[in-house]
């Protein structure tokens, strides 16, 4: 029931990002799927430090949203969206997030982190999560998949740590609060894997 919930929230938390963030392309989200997600396309621009001006701000927003203007990159980013959560087939969504050619890209490194995890290579999806917060300091998605990856390692003091980044970012009422607080308030060692 809970996997089922997970999933649910996460297809949501996809489905909101892509449709706030980019209204003029078809979404066509396969299924939910427990703790990866690309979702959240919200990906913006940090706000201008007083050295940067807003016109170097205006263009790393526009560089990260035409990523998803872009219909093949777009088009590749939910076919392998699919293959994680509806075929369950994460070597093979690896593979395709990597032709899309842009790794360092917050959402596709997100994906690649959740498919190795699935895959039950820690190590590389620990890099890959770090990856994408290298990227987007505040792509929630990751905080949220990557405090879900630190529970299944152990490291409970670390997932809270990733919760009270989540809430700095969007509050305790966003999807990805609530699931990871969910999964905290499980006794330690039920083995659920997210």
């Amino acid at each position: 029931m809970i996997k089922r919930v997970f999933r649910f929230l996460t297809f949501l938390s996809f489905s909101a990002g892509l449709a706030i963030a980019l209204p003029t392309i078809p979404i066509h989200a396969a299924g939910g799927g427990g703790g990866g997600g690309g979702a959240a396309p919200t990906e913006e621009a940090p706000p201008p430090s007083k050295s940067n001006s807003m016109k170097s701000t205006h263009k790393a927003k526009k560089a990260k949203q035409s990523l998803f203007d872009d219909p093949a990159f777009a088009k590749g980013y939910r076919d392998a969206y699919a293959t994680i959560y509806d075929q369950h087939d994460y070597a093979s969504a690896i593979a395709q997030l990597h032709a899309l050619g842009h790794d360092d890209f917050a959402n596709v490194a997100n994906l690649i982190g959740y498919s190795y995890r699935k895959l039950g290579d820690y190590k590389l999806s620990q890099v890959w999560y770090e990856r994408a917060l290298k990227s987007d300091p505040n792509h929630v998605l990751t905080w949220n998949y990557y405090g879900l990856w630190q529970l299944e390692q152990g490291n409970r003091d670390q997932a809270i740590y990733h919760l009270h980044r989540i809430a700095e970012i969007c509050g305790t009422d966003c999807s990805e609060y609530k699931t990871l607080a969910a999964a905290l308030d499980l006794p330690p060692g039920t083995g659920l894997v997210y």
